[in-house]
């Protein structure tokens, strides 16, 4: 965190509490408490109306007066934006969102009721190992830095790619990596979890102005199909979830009717086998064959 970044999460911590001890701000921020101090004295020559408080409880503070004149947004739409961010921190990296989450919290009045949105995520260990992949991805973004790595696709074939990055988009479950690829000279979308041995390269490029646009067009859309499936009521919410309440009818005392598009691929296969005998798939008659198939398939398996 560099001093400018570091003044200006002192005021938003200063905005919040009363009253924050020199040696609390240095193992924060893990600076010297010196550092603090010159901190302390470059806010004051900027007229931010710092106090400071001697003795075994002492400190810094800030003037009410601030707080109150500074407030941009009230406390119901800084809990929204907790809210947020605060669901979001479990799929973002971590550290980024953490200062965020610290700076908006410290303008929240301490008065002001906790917020009534609470939002939980599952902490999947997979989730913690690919934070680091994350930073590379975003400092090589930010730097124009070109990136080299190993891909492993879908069949477990590995190629060697070197790729101007451009874009880190997250979607549903997974991260990828959106960017120009010089080994197949086009547009390529990178599933971070299949990426390995990851480098940041020295080499620099100059961004194609246009490349998001048309990655954006070209996008890979699959091919959806409309199906009906009899549902048990018990998994009738994930159906309201995914598809809302207008996908579901009444079909009989025992199961529902759904009508949805689903991918007419193992994705979609994968998705429908989920649900197990809660659900099963009555048209179009095409779709139900290709469905045994692939569930015989996965009998096999174990044969």
């Amino acid at each position: 965190m560099d001093k400018v970044e570091r003044l200006i999460s002192i005021i938003m911590i200063l905005l919040k509490k009363n009253i924050v001890s020199t040696n609390e701000f240095a193992q924060l921020f893990n600076v010297s408490k010196r550092t603090i101090l010159r901190d302390m004295e470059t806010l004051s020559l900027s007229n931010i109306p710092l106090y400071s408080i001697h003795g075994v409880n002492g400190g810094y503070g800030i003037m009410d007066e601030y707080k109150v004149d500074k407030r941009l947004l009230s406390s119901s739409d800084l809990e929204n934006i907790l809210a947020a961010l605060g669901g979001l921190e479990q799929i973002l990296i971590s550290e980024e969102v953490e200062l965020t989450i610290k700076k908006i919290e410290a303008m929240v009045s301490p008065l002001a009721p906790k917020s009534s949105i609470q939002l939980s995520f599952y902490d999947w260990e997979g989730r913690s190992e690919i934070i680091q992949t994350l930073k590379t991805c975003q400092e090589s973004i930010l730097k124009r830095k070109l990136v080299s790595f190993e891909y492993i696709d879908k069949n477990g074939t590995v190629t060697n790619r070197i790729v101007e990055p451009y874009q880190l988009h997250f979607s549903e479950t997974s991260w990828y990596l959106k960017g120009f690829c010089l080994h197949r000279m086009s547009n390529r979308t990178f599933k971070l979890s299949r990426i390995d041995h990851l480098t940041m390269n020295e080499q620099t490029f100059s961004p194609r102005d246009d490349l998001l646009e048309q990655e954006q067009e070209a996008s890979y859309q699959p091919e959806l199909v409309a199906i009906q499936a009899l549902i048990s009521p018990s998994i009738k919410d994930q159906f309201i979830e995914r598809y809302g309440r207008k996908s579901i009818e009444t079909y009989n005392s025992e199961f529902l009717l759904a009508t949805i598009d689903v991918p007419q691929n193992s994705t979609g296969f994968q998705f429908l086998a989920s649900f197990g005998t809660n659900l099963k798939i009555v048209e179009p008659k095409t779709y139900v064959e290709d469905f045994r198939t692939y569930l015989n398939k996965m009998v096999d398996v174990y044969s």
